[in-house]
């Protein structure tokens, strides 16, 4: 069995997408998958980005896209009131639906993702948050607010960066194995990681550890 992490931040609609399609993209396929949330934010302003929200056109083709990758996958999607929005309220929720050292289960992400994602409602608002812990109140272990829940998130996007993740949904292959440390990016990336599970020969055979070209050139400054 090839044990997984996947890294999100349930400010993304991509990771939304990539989580509910995950089931069926690696079905057949030996695995178990932890679910780790962690911040977008620092993780943009550690390669220096602007997140694709910030960017008007960009947003407005990231609105489009995710719409009709959402139809695609059978999912209702009704984005949230507001976007970007804060998503330190979602993301600690979840992390207090683990114990210290365990991670949240899928039915715990999988709730909160889906409220976001098809309620329509802010994902940031006090009385929004306290509707949705009440639904995932059987697995909440921690408090939301309280201290050891806030280093535990800091703590998991600090190692995030540490480990070279520059965007999100990431999914990560542990264990020792042949693909152990392999990083796959993005809703779009599901086939290939697939592919690699399965042992496909051209997946594997990709460059995965030489660098990339060199950047060509430049914007001129003048």
């Amino acid at each position: 069995m090839t044990p997984l992490r996947f890294c999100f931040d349930p400010l993304s609609p991509y990771a939304w997408l990539a989580f509910e399609a995950l089931p069926e993209a690696l079905a057949g396929l030996s695995h178990s998958v932890e679910y780790r949330p962690i911040l977008l934010a620092p993780l943009l302003a550690h390669w220096g980005q602007l997140g694709p929200a910030e960017i008007e056109p960009k947003r407005l083709w990231l609105w489009r896209q995710v719409r009709w990758l959402a139809q695609g996958q059978g999912l209702a999607f009704r984005p949230p009131a507001r976007h970007p929005f804060n998503p330190l309220g979602a993301a600690r929720l979840l992390w207090a639906c683990a114990d210290e050292g365990e991670t949240p289960s899928r039915w715990a992400c999988e709730t909160v993702l889906r409220q976001i994602w098809t309620s329509g409602e802010a994902a940031d608002d006090p009385a929004v948050l306290q509707r949705w812990r009440e639904q995932v109140q059987a697995q909440l272990r921690r408090d939301p607010a309280g201290d050891p829940v806030r280093q535990q998130l800091r703590r998991e996007t600090e190692a995030a960066i540490e480990r070279g993740l520059f965007g999100v949904p990431m999914i990560e292959v542990l264990g020792h194995g042949p693909l152990a440390g392999r990083q796959f990016w993005g809703q779009d990336s599901l086939p290939l990681l697939a592919a690699c599970l399965r042992g496909d020969a051209a997946a594997l055979a990709l460059p995965w550890d030489d660098p990339a070209p060199s950047v060509g050139l430049q914007r001129r400054r003048d």
